[in-house]
């Protein structure tokens, strides 16, 4: 595969100039790998995978990044590759590592954004924290225009057809989130899973494991010549490589469990529950206890 390299301005940040990598996993699909780092100045939330898919009438934008700049990065990168006019900014779910981009495409005429039934709802809930957090984090501003949300939502399927490339679009239970979507490129057998994968990077727990565990039994069962990730390097081994993924999770559910039964509070799981394999996972000691106390409190209600 080709690698593309462009050095375009990353508006509104301390940094002249940001490379922006382009990646070729397929034909026809270009994905920017994020760093697997926590979001901060430095980094201006520049950490999701995001990309694109071409095909003969219309571009496919997949996640846009982290801020508007990223956002302004991805369209130059697409412009540099194609003259196939963008149609669609697809979002595959709420976190602002995925979403604050799409104001960059505003200005793209009848441009059509496309989310999980339940995206704008999340995006109305969070986008003031989601805004607050993003000067203080990673010292950005941003205003409420720069919520940009679905103009068409998926309820449980979607079919888009970009010329000679049907992408099938799927409205996920709750999971990662409750608001995840998933694309498959049938043309080249590549789904690009976002955050219901991550590869290296800690799993993240902002939905439902058991939604979570019974999403990834589902998946497990087909079969795809490539996978994108949220997080993490994009994969062709499915569905070796979302193993490890599914060993942590289903850790969790059995620890906690057997805690819960115990009798033991979430205060004492907090302090105690490692893995044995953490060591496999960056940004382990940054999300473990978040997502030990996600679990807790969905377990605890377990009949």
């Amino acid at each position: 595969m080709r690698y593309i390299v462009f050095l375009v301005l990353f508006f509104g940040t301390s940094q002249a100039m940001a490379a922006f990598n382009i990646k070729q996993v397929a034909q026809g699909i270009y994905v920017h790998q994020g760093l697997i780092e926590l979001p901060d100045v430095h980094n201006h939330d520049a950490i999701a995978n995001i990309g694109f898919i071409v095909g003969e009438k219309c571009i496919a934008v997949v996640d846009s990044g982290g801020s508007p700049a990223q956002g302004e990065q991805l369209k130059a990168a697409i412009k540099k590759i194609s003259s196939v006019p963008i149609c669609y900014v697809i979002n595959t779910h709420v976190h602002p590592d995925h979403i604050f981009g799409n104001s960059a495409f505003k200005n793209i005429k009848h441009i059509k954004y496309i989310g999980h039934k339940k995206l704008a709802r999340a995006m109305a809930e969070r986008g003031a924290f989601y805004i607050a957090r993003s000067e203080e984090q990673v010292a950005i501003k941003l205003t409420a225009d720069d919520i940009v949300a679905p103009t068409i939502s998926v309820k449980n399927t979607l079919q888009l057809d970009l010329g000679g490339r049907i992408l099938q679009l799927t409205a996920h239970p709750t999971a990662h989130t409750d608001n995840d979507l998933t694309v498959l490129d049938q043309k080249t057998n590549t789904i690009w899973l976002s955050d219901l994968l991550f590869i290296g990077h800690l799993p993240v727990l902002d939905g439902s494991l058991k939604g979570w565990l019974k999403e990834m039994d589902k998946l497990e069962k087909r079969q795809f010549d490539v996978v994108i990730p949220g997080h993490g390097p994009i994969v062709r081994d499915w569905p070796e490589s979302m193993q490890a993924e599914k060993h942590y999770l289903q850790y969790l559910q059995k620890v906690i469990r057997y805690k819960i039964k115990q009798g033991i509070y979430l205060e004492d799981v907090m302090q105690t529950v490692d893995y044995p394999a953490k060591d496999q996972w960056q940004l382990f000691s940054d999300f473990h206890k978040k997502n030990l106390s996600s679990a807790y409190a969905e377990l605890e209600w377990e009949d």
